[in-house]
């Protein structure tokens, strides 16, 4: 895991902070106070492209909709089919499993 070359008790307990919030505001308040707003801004357009990627939207539609460049784009990509998951587990949450299309990860 990528995230194995942080300080591990300091990435734990920024975890634990995070999955102790309780609601949309208290996470607003947080990542306003942890984050500039261009940090926040590149997290959410990730996700956004995570989300068009599982959707099948095309390269040039996500470009026009997030304004993310195609090395991001990829990026997403590679992690949605070899990454750890997580894009995956969330999605899934938020918006249910896609209907089968025969390709990405087993």
């Amino acid at each position: 895991m990528a995230l194995e070359r942080l300080n591990e008790s300091e990435v734990r307990e920024l975890f634990r902070a995070i999955l102790a919030l309780q609601n949309e505001d208290e996470c607003y308040r947080f990542f306003e106070d942890l984050c500039t707003v261009g940090e926040v801004e590149s997290l959410a357009q990730r996700f956004a492209v995570a989300r068009m990627l599982r959707a099948g939207a095309t390269y040039h539609a996500i470009e026009e909709a997030t304004g993310a460049s195609t090395a991001t784009i990829s990026r997403v990509k590679r992690c949605l089919h070899y990454g750890a998951d997580g894009y995956r587990i969330i999605l899934d949450r938020l918006y249910g499993k896609p209907a089968e299309s025969g390709s990405g990860k087993s």
